[in-house]
C-alpha cells in the first residue's frame, strides 16, 4: 500500500519544481536553444507551501 504523506510542506501548484525552463522553439546564432526561465506564481519561486494570509473582516 502507498503511504500518504499529508504534511509535506511543498506548494500544490508546481509539486516542488518552482522553477522551470520553456523551449521557445527558435534557434541562437550559436544553435542553442532559446529557452525562458519561469517561477511559481503560488509560491514565488520557494517550493514551499505558503501560509494563507489572514485577513480581518469587519470591525
Amino acid at each position: 500500500m502507498p503511504v500518504r504523506l499529508t504534511n509535506r510542506p511543498i506548494c500544490h501548484h508546481c509539486d516542488g519544481f518552482p522553477v522551470v525552463s520553456i523551449t521557445t522553439g527558435t534557434r541562437n546564432a550559436d544553435g542553442t536553444r532559446t529557452t525562458l526561465t519561469v517561477t511559481c506564481p503560488a509560491c514565488k519561486g520557494t517550493g514551499r507551501r505558503t501560509a494563507p494570509a489572514l485577513v480581518r473582516v469587519g470591525r
